[in-house]
């Protein structure tokens, strides 16, 4: 019999974590966190990462608690992570050393990984094993493991197919179904079908977007809607901002192809920015450098955003801020902590989503509202998820037929969509699917 253990991630969005027991071995599935419990940690806190404890940061919710798996913990043989957002990796400098295995991920998911590890100045024992896209890991000889791809929006977000004797499990957070996407390839749907036409034993479904009664569009959307905004309105003697999340590079790329056709000089400015860009650029993935200035330092920002401000019309800046984070690039530059001001009909680019919790909801209002104290032109949702809605959970369930379907990656409600669709499909709540919380068990 295989044992699941639900560690994070089935009652809240974020800090996802599930451990799979066959036997004597153990899978860990991600090791991530709660991104806005994080800030309010270290806000509320004062305290930098590497120096919380771990105790602390469990109590206030920000990772996992690994603790419901204490008795699995030296059964552990592999860390695997889906791809590098926050919420699936951000808890391993905080967990993973005490599991004396390795750590999986895609080459960019592991040299993202890399980045949080170098920049807290954390050291960890495990080793870091890179796989390539649609590529094998033999970790056991029970277990295999293979990076599937999938869209999402990342690069190299790939669907975890942990291979056992008994069959395949399938872990699909996050993902999906893009046909025409701006970077990376479509989905590997042959192999997908070919695990179908197997014996998936379980899948594990992202259904963050579960209840939305749609297909997910393409990031060819998000695309011309940038492209009519920053093609299509009057912009000549204004100055452009556009955020984006820094992880989107597929985002980032369209931006940066529009701002060139604008003959704007583009900067990007902030942290997070260069940690991403330069994880990518490190594998050869982008080389977004080579196109615009990349600041991460704060002084080095203050001193550009004034070299900007005496020629204002001729940039493009892509920052950090699209939450409306307070200390943030774009919220530093709203509150006059620059020597940059707004000026009438500048255009502000929002190419995101409000993520749907409380804080980013009150930090987004307050910072547009003071943008539109400052008469500045406000252009919101240039988006296109990158996760699934209520249509591609059905066609991922048709393709791969399993046997068990764990909803995952939200609260209750979200997990009861995904829960409902597949009972419309003919499975059975309580017997098939499996709607869990955080730290439950369950043998099938």
């Amino acid at each position: 019999m295989v044992e699941v253990c639900t560690i994070g991630g089935y009652s809240e969005v974020g800090k996802n974590m599930t451990a799979i027991k066959d036997g004597d071995e153990v899978i860990l599935l991600d090791m991530g966190i709660n991104v806005s419990k994080m800030i309010n940690f270290e806000e509320e806190e004062g305290i930098k990462r590497e120096k919380a404890d771990v105790s602390r940061l469990v109590r206030g919710n920000v990772i996992p608690d690994d603790r419901f798996i204490k008795d699995w913990w030296p059964k552990v043989k592999g860390i695997v992570c889906s791809h590098c957002h926050l919420d699936h990796v951000a808890a391993i400098p905080f967990l993973a050393d005490k599991y004396n295995c390795p750590i999986m991920g895609t080459p960019y998911t592991i040299e993202v990984i890399k980045t949080l590890l170098n920049e807290e100045g954390i050291k960890i024992r495990n080793k870091l094993i890179p796989i390539d896209i649609n590529k094998s890991h033999k970790l056991t000889n029970n277990i295999e493991i293979e990076l599937i791809n999938v869209t999402h929006s990342t690069p190299q977000s790939a669907i975890i197919a942990v291979h056992l004797k008994k069959g395949t499990i399938l872990y699909t957070n996050d993902f999906k179904f893009d046909n025409s996407p701006v970077m990376g390839q479509k989905p590997n749907y042959q192999r997908l079908k070919q695990l179908g036409n197997e014996n998936v034993l379980a899948v594990f479904v992202d259904s963050l977007y579960s209840n939305s009664e749609r297909k997910t569009p393409s990031e060819r959307v998000a695309r011309e809607l940038l492209k009519d905004v920053m093609l299509g309105t009057e912009n000549q003697d204004k100055l452009i901002i556009a955020t984006t999340f820094a992880s989107h590079l597929a985002r980032i790329r369209s931006i940066i192809d529009f701002g060139k056709q604008l003959n704007r000089k583009i900067v990007m400015l902030g942290r997070s920015m260069f940690k991403y860009t330069d994880a990518a650029e490190r594998i050869g993935l982008v080389g977004y450098s080579k196109e615009a200035e990349i600041i991460s330092y704060a002084r080095l920002i203050k001193k550009k955003l004034h070299e900007i401000e005496q020629n204002r019309s001729k940039y493009l800046i892509i920052c950090t801020g699209n939450q409306g984070e307070p200390e943030a690039v774009l919220s530093r530059i709203a509150d006059n902590r620059y020597k940059l001001r707004f000026q009438p009909e500048d255009h502000i680019l929002f190419s995101c989503k409000t993520i749907p919790e409380p804080n980013n909801i009150r930090n987004r209002a307050i910072l547009e509202e003071k943008l539109k104290q400052k008469k500045a032109r406000i252009f919101t949702d240039l988006h296109a998820s990158g996760h699934c809605g209520r249509e591609d959970i059905r066609d991922l369930l048709k393709m791969i037929k399993p046997q068990h379907i764990f909803p995952s990656h939200g609260d209750n409600h979200k997990l009861m969509g995904t829960a409902e669709l597949a009972s419309e499909m003919g499975y059975l709540i309580g017997k098939n699917i499996h709607v869990m919380e955080d730290g439950k068990r369950i043998t099938i």
